[in-house]
């Protein structure tokens, strides 16, 4: 069954509709400001390790928030893809229209996915930038040999050994932002720390109130 009636493929004739509550009143119910936190950086970073603690901390203050995880969507939405570039970057611009849709509906994004090519998150907040909508971009950043010391999913060695291709930083490359909101040197930065600069990122740019 196709999206135009059965007369074609394409969603070229498919027309959104606009409710009777704007994002604006859904954000006046929550007491916040919507937005996208992107976690990009080296698989063993830390990015799950930080959003996890952002979004408790989150949450205890009475913020309305939500984790999406590149593991987890793998598990279901992005299930069919693989890690081929093309792949990746379907991976990353399905996750995108996913935070455009929560923030839309007044939520506080974070996602963590190691995203590799610059463009596939450049067109991630092209499309936030399109629609109104804040998007910060967070540069879990760490040296690679640390990245493999950490290994928690043992990925590294598995690469390392050949029995995963295409494993970023080893056979393909990782494409650093060019201007994120803001960068997180996790080698030398504990968890803690790392948190707290991202939620006074959050308070810096409206998306949540003073302490």
């Amino acid at each position: 069954m196709s999206k135009t009636d059965g007369e074609g493929s394409s969603s070229e004739n498919v027309v959104w509709h606009s409710g009777e509550v704007s994002r604006t009143e859904r954000e006046a119910m929550l007491g916040q400001r919507a937005g996208t936190v992107w976690f990009t950086g080296l698989s063993g970073s830390g990015k799950s390790t930080i959003a996890v603690e952002i979004e408790r901390r989150l949450a205890t203050a009475g913020r309305l928030c939500y984790r999406l995880d590149g593991d987890n969507l793998r598990h279901g939405l992005n299930g069919d893809l693989g890690f081929t570039e093309s792949d990746r970057t379907e991976n990353i611009r399905r996750t995108g229209e996913v935070c455009r849709l929560l923030v839309d509906a007044g939520v506080i994004v974070l996602a963590s996915f190691v995203s590799p090519f610059r463009a596939d998150r450049e067109s991630v907040r092209d499309m936030h930038v399109a629609a109104g909508m804040p998007f910060l971009e967070v540069y879990v950043e760490v040296p690679i040999e640390v990245a493999e010391q950490r290994d928690p999913k043992g990925l590294y060695r598995k690469a390392r050994a050949g029995e995963i291709r295409g494993f970023t930083g080893i056979d393909q490359p990782y494409e650093s932002p060019d201007r994120p909101e803001l960068v997180l040197p996790t080698a030398s930065s504990s968890v803690e720390a790392s948190a707290e600069s991202v939620v006074e990122l959050l308070r810096v740019q409206g998306l949540i109130g003073p302490a």
